[in-house]
């Protein structure tokens, strides 16, 4: 039997990849279809790969019409053809990354829990089991990791909160509302590496004594629901879930929550209050959910990424994540490329490469071949960066100098017919829509920055700027005023009439 890959992600179906899979089965009865997950090159999807005795062999992007050329060209032997990429490994999207969390994303079929296991799948969560909580704390500690969800908090310290916590109950909230413009790297590892989540989710359930976890969900990830819902049933039948984990005795199980719909419940407070089954707004802190979370008990609250994070750093150690990365900012980020760009896609790198590398580098300049203009990181909440940003660094200090933040990892690029007036009004009206309306500043302050600007009262607007930047309860308001700031800093004659 001849092993064909064809991914099985969100991005690749909507490109045909089911289609795809169908047709080249159909080829002949020595076909063996896999659908394996993306390796984030979502500029080649559909990528379909063929095993050979040198290695997979990629060819992409690839539709049902091209499939009988390919046979033609005899694909099944790797042979040449104008989709012809090389070896998978050999790609220079992917041969330049540094994978650690996403190192199983492409390479398995994602509920393959045999796959998982033959690639490094468990071993940080069989270490564990070996451990004492302080131990395990100590060791995420040691890795430096930050929260990758935005705030970039240090992920040993809120852990080590809810640890010494003392309650009979404690909770691990994993927030999968990922809602920022241009990203998906929380979809694609939940699509093809969901046991990396549910291992990471239970090592945290061992650090802290929590013994249940909730997955909240974006509403709009259905293939994510259902892939994570046979994976969380395949982890309980294999011992990896449930009363028993591995023979141990520790018990942790998981369940898939769906979000409210509501781009405010990507902020923690909000996302519990939905979890309980009110009305997503935003709570006041402290109390802080470290000590009164959900249901009021003590709550570990961490993203995807964070999360996914942990098996790698069990497995190898804290010292060996923390050898990726500069400064404070320690192991390796996914960055997801996305707007007017050439190669758009998903890209693992360790911190401290430069915004251009991914601009121009991997994503090949503007997909109109248009002077590049502006690049927004983080986000619809993130700054605008010019040409003038290309050297910046990418890591959590460089961009809070420059008045930016990394956010989610998001890059959203715009070329030069692209006007900075249009995207700052853009980020008021954004926030008028999703406010949870709770604080002033925010519910009001966005409505009336969008007539300010209308208005040319670009004097009133600093004001009304630093007033949600420094009076609204979470970041929603808060951080609406960044991208409204450098879009008028950086071009200012986008503001005239």
């Amino acid at each position: 039997m001849i092993n064909v890959y064809v991914p099985r992600d969100t991005a690749s179906i909507s490109m045909g990849a089911d289609d795809v899979a169908a047709c080249i089965s159909a080829l002949s009865t020595e076909i063996n279809v896999i659908r394996n997950g993306t390796w984030g090159m979502t500029y080649l999807e559909p990528l379909v790969e063929v095993e050979t005795n040198n290695g997979r062999v990629a060819y992409g992007p690839v539709s049902v019409a091209d499939v009988s050329s390919l046979y033609a060209a005899g694909f099944l032997n790797g042979g040449d053809h104008l989709l012809f990429q090389g070896l998978t490994s050999e790609i220079d999207y992917l041969k330049k990354q540094e994978r650690l969390t996403f190192a199983r994303c492409g390479l398995i079929d994602p509920l393959s829990i045999n796959d998982y296991k033959e690639n490094d799948g468990f071993k940080g969560l069989e270490k564990a089991l070996k451990l004492s909580s302080k131990e395990i704390v100590d060791e995420i500690i040691t890795s430096g990791l930050r929260g990758r969800g935005g705030a970039a908090f240090p992920t040993g310290i809120k852990w080590n909160t809810v640890m010494e916590a003392e309650a009979e109950q404690k909770y691990i909230c994993c927030n999968a509302d990922e809602g920022d413009s241009g990203t998906f790297s929380d979809r694609i590892l939940m699509e093809s590496d969901p046991f990396c989540l549910i291992e990471g989710m239970t090592i945290a359930g061992l650090a802290v004594g929590a013994t249940m976890g909730y997955i909240y969900l974006r509403s709009e990830y259905p293939l994510c629901k259902s892939i994570l819902k046979k994976a969380i049933a395949i982890a309980n039948i294999n011992n990896y879930l449930g009363k028993n984990i591995c023979g141990s005795g520790k018990y942790f199980d998981i369940e898939v929550r769906l979000g409210a719909g509501s781009y405010v419940c990507g902020e923690e407070t909000a996302m519990l209050e939905s979890l309980e089954g009110k009305r997503g707004m935003v709570r006041a802190k402290p109390p802080l959910p470290a000590h009164i979370g959900l249901f009021g008990k003590p709550t570990v609250i961490n993203n995807v990424l964070s999360l996914a994070s942990v098996p790698i750093i069990l497995d190898k150690g804290g010292d060996h994540y923390a050898n990726y990365g500069i400064g404070r900012s320690r192991g390796t980020i996914a960055f997801q490329i996305t707007g007017n760009i050439k190669r758009g896609g998903l890209v693992e790198k360790a911190f401290g490469v430069n915004l251009g590398t991914l601009v121009n580098d991997f994503g090949g300049g503007t997909w109109s071949g248009k002077e590049l203009k502006a690049i927004q990181v983080g986000g619809p909440l993130g700054a605008y960066l010019s040409r003038d940003d290309l050297e910046l660094l990418l890591d959590y200090e460089a961009f809070s100098e420059v008045g930016a933040v990394l956010g989610h990892g998001g890059i959203v690029i715009f070329d030069e017919t692209a006007n900075m007036k249009d995207q700052a009004k853009f980020a008021f009206d954004f926030c008028a829509i999703e406010s949870c309306g709770k604080c002033t500043p925010c519910r009001i302050g966005s409505t009336r920055g969008t007539e300010l600007i209308e208005n040319q009262d670009y004097e009133l607007l600093e004001e009304l700027c630093d007033l949600m930047d420094t009076s609204s309860l979470c970041a929603m308001g808060g951080m609406t005023p960044i991208p409204v700031k450098s879009a008028l800093n950086k071009w200012p004659d986008d503001f005239k009439d």
